[in-house]
């Protein structure tokens, strides 16, 4: 997390020496930083803003996904879908998307709790499980630019849009790299 503004850390008045270490006090509870609004609450509990906010941008859920038939095993591809602007790794019509894309997955409560295909990484996933967000997600940094420069979004990685290739070529686009966190497996990243 980025470090509090000079501005609201406060100073001694003007002329008075400040306060030495041993009779600083600790601040009090109002001084104190609230706990991040993810944490400690289910995801029913989560603003419309606050939810889409815990999207951290990657992409990597609008890669083509194939489901292997006899084992229901999920395997991502480098294809995005016909509106992933791979450069941004957002999507380009995101308030209609589900009527120019029909199979999109609007990410609820419901569906986050019951999809296994949400990468590892995804910050739906991570609260929906438990745990914090990564030092990248721009929720914690404070900036979109860290889930790029962390590894994590598809940015440089995707071939093309499911237009581009034939039905035929999608067994050769598998790749393995949204299935994992390149943080926590180094030789992930690419």
């Amino acid at each position: 997390m980025a470090d509090a503004p000079e501005s609201s850390i406060p100073k001694a008045p003007a002329g008075k020496p400040s306060a030495s270490k041993s009779s600083v006090s600790k601040p009090s509870a109002s001084l104190k930083a609230a706990a991040p609004f993810w944490r400690g609450r289910s995801l029913e509990e989560f603003s419309p803003a606050e939810w889409e906010s815990l999207c951290d941008g990657c992409g990597r859920c609008c890669l083509l996904k194939l489901e292997d038939e006899d084992t229901a095993e999920i395997h991502y591809t480098d294809i995005g879908c016909t509106l992933l602007d791979a450069a941004s790794c957002r999507c380009r019509d995101y308030p209609r998307r589900q009527k120019k894309v029909p199979d999109c997955v609007r990410l609820t409560p419901e569906a986050v709790r019951t999809l296994s295909w949400l990468p590892p990484t995804c910050g739906y996933r991570l609260v929906r499980d438990g745990h914090d967000l990564p030092w990248w997600h721009p929720l914690v940094s404070g900036t979109r630019r860290t889930v790029h420069e962390a590894g994590i979004s598809v940015r440089g990685r995707v071939s093309g849009t499911e237009e581009e290739f034939e039905t035929e070529e999608l067994l050769d686009r598998i790749v393995d790299w949204p299935g994992q966190d390149p943080q926590k497996d180094p030789q992930a990243g690419g």
